[in-house]
């Protein structure tokens, strides 16, 4: 490590799948700078999110800790500032931006450690903590002024409202962060906090649905490539996800995008795919700003010194196991790309790191990365070792969960009670995943032999023993992170 604390680049998506790079495998989607990336990067083969929903998932990632000791095991709970963040725990030292979507309470002020925020969305004005912010803009509504449109109403939320609003490219929320984050890495060199390392989070919004943007025609959606598991209802899987397929494959839509206009014919395979290849046209959406990025921090000098962490808080189903959206613990929802650069171990091998990582890593490992202190409450460890060839994976269990109890309207009354069932889910070292429900059909996958989970085996005699095993180690990790969900007997 330089003398000078490393810089911290850490880039977020929402909602974008493992297999949308070509380093898992996708060698037709055009992603020219996450190849880049990817190139000179340890790229973790397997990374799982704590819970396949935003703001859980979020949290544990801004955290180190799950969902459980957050607080936050749904959609819209704000997180407690007497939990900290990653922007609390860091050395004082740094200077730390946060831009972009937080999705965790009060999306407008400065908050948990963060000096710079940028936010983009002024529909979350509704759920601010304090009356003094009610009528503060978010600086995107400028942005989208200064490129000749109106911003929605504080009562449309930006998923929405951009189903219909037919925004160019420069438009786009991915636009305004490819700009401000390039900006804050040209500039800071140059303002009085020049001697200090900085940590900057951009977190982008897509290629969250709406399943459509400026890039439609990118793809042409008969060439896209699909899998096994694309439009293939999970006939010996949960009730909620056969419920979930059932409503998609009938020619439902997501409730949300459906208030704003974002409709899809998913009774046909015709009309998945073009949904599909506009889904993952966003994601190349996103790619065109990295380019910025990545370019400004090159010609900023800062390059050799930087560390970049690019994941995503959760994936899409795009249409396999005929679902679409994510509250699945299937791997196109929980399981997500993963790349760290580190300038200075460039040399490490292997540089490809097979094996399951957690999210719940993340805070500990920059921390380590950083020379900050890691703080004995989280809940993650440090990847450090992992990356130095020290330790390996193939012994590490990874954990999910899904806590679903007052979510909103996902197509049926019946999808609805089902989805507020609780899961409690491990992915052990040996890629075999376990997902438990007190209140549905549990589920066992061979991922190595069936890494689309077309075949549950949970019912199968010969498997019983193996079930027990893993089922043990999710009842250890519960009592070790406090979780009380109650496991069904195996």
């Amino acid at each position: 490590m330089q003398e000078r604390k490393p810089n911290i680049l850490f880039i977020l998506t929402d909602q974008q799948r493992r297999d949308s790079m070509a380093a898992y495998g996708n060698n037709w989607i055009k992603t020219p700078n996450l190849d880049k990336l990817a190139e000179k990067s340890f790229v973790f083969e397997n990374a799982y999110v704590t819970q396949p929903v935003c703001t859980p998932a979020r949290a544990s990632i801004m955290t180190g800790l799950y969902p459980y000791n957050t607080g936050l095991q749904r959609n819209n709970i704000p997180l407690s500032r007497d939990i900290q963040t990653i922007g609390d725990m860091i050395d004082d030292e740094y200077y730390n931006a946060h831009m972009g979507k937080w999705h965790l309470g009060d999306d407008m002020m400065a908050q948990h450690g963060f000096d710079t925020w940028e936010a983009v969305e002024d529909f979350q004005r509704v759920r601010i903590t304090r009356k003094e912010y009610r009528y503060q803009e978010a600086p995107y509504n400028q942005w989208l002024r200064d490129h000749g449109v109106e911003p929605p109403s504080m009562s449309m939320s930006y998923e929405a409202w951009t189903g219909t609003a037919e925004l160019t490219e420069e438009q786009t929320q991915a636009a305004f962060l490819g700009h401000t984050a390039s900006k804050f890495i040209s500039e800071f060199p140059e303002g009085r906090h020049a001697d200090q390392p900085w940590m900057l989070y951009v977190n982008f919004f897509e290629p969250h649905p709406p399943y459509t943007g400026p890039l439609n025609d990118l793809y042409d959606p008969d060439e896209i490539e699909v899998g096994p598991g694309f439009r293939t209802r999970p006939d010996s899987g949960s009730l909620v996800n056969r419920l979930r397929s059932d409503y998609y494959m009938g020619g439902g839509n997501n409730p949300l995008g459906e208030a704003g206009g974002d409709f899809h014919d998913t009774t046909t395979e015709e009309g998945f795919r073009k949904l599909r290849a506009q889904y993952f046209a966003n994601v190349t959406l996103v790619d065109n700003q990295l380019g910025k990025i990545f370019e400004a921090l090159e010609e900023s000098g800062q390059a050799d010194n930087t560390i970049i962490v690019f994941t995503s808080e959760h994936g899409e189903m795009g249409g396999d196991h005929g679902m679409l959206e994510k509250r699945s613990l299937y791997e196109e929802a929980s399981n997500v790309p993963f790349l760290m650069y580190v300038p200075w171990m460039t040399d490490m091998q292997p540089r490809r790191i097979p094996g399951s990582v957690g999210q719940v890593d993340l805070v500990p490992t920059l921390l380590d990365l950083s020379g900050s202190e890691i703080p004995d409450h989280l809940e993650g460890k440090s990847l450090r070792p992992v990356l130095r060839g020290e330790e390996d994976l193939s012994d590490n269990d990874v954990f999910i969960q899904w806590n679903g109890m007052g979510d909103r309207n996902l197509g049926s009354p019946e999808i609805n009670r089902m989805v507020s069932i609780p899961w409690r889910g491990v992915v052990t070292g040996d890629r075999w995943k376990l997902n438990l429900s007190p209140g549905d059909q549990c589920e066992l996958y061979d991922l190595n032999n069936d890494p689309a989970e077309l075949t549950n085996l949970f019912d199968e005699p010969e498997h019983k023993d193996r079930i027990r095993e893993m089922a043990a180690r999710i009842r250890i990790w519960q009592d070790e992170t406090g979780d009380d969900m109650p496991l069904p007997a195996v």
